[in-house]
């Protein structure tokens, strides 16, 4: 098709001209297991990946999340605004000064995964 450019499919990361002078929120989540249903809102809707399902069994029998990837985490809260049982809430730490790229963050998880 002339004239349609093509996007391309690859997602390119960039880090913001002022990512040192600007402090980036993190996010502490806490989970309480035995309130979660297993519906599994919270991991499909992370933005970046930062919970997964674990694989034991809470009182209800149900598989509940658990933090995969914390140094992540943004505060952005939409898994605690998701969760229809309202068994995850997310509570903000300042100060701290890490920035952590989440693709990096996600390769270091898999080859760590893999060792096991």
């Amino acid at each position: 098709m002339a004239g349609v450019s093509q996007v391309p499919a690859k997602r390119y990361w960039r880090v913001p001209l002022d990512h040192d002078k600007i402090e980036r929120p993190h996010g502490n989540i806490h989970i309480l297991a035995e309130r979660c249903k297993g519906c599994s809102y919270c991991v499909e809707y992370c933005p970046l990946d930062v919970l997964r399902m674990s694989t034991r069994f809470n009182l209800k029998g149900y598989h509940s999340p658990e933090v995969a990837l914390d140094s992540t985490c943004v505060a952005c809260h939409l898994c605690e605004v998701i969760c229809p049982e309202f068994a995850i809430f997310v509570t903000e730490e300042h100060g701290s000064s890490d920035y952590v790229d989440p693709s990096e963050a996600r390769k270091v998880k898999k080859t760590e995964e893999e060792g096991e």
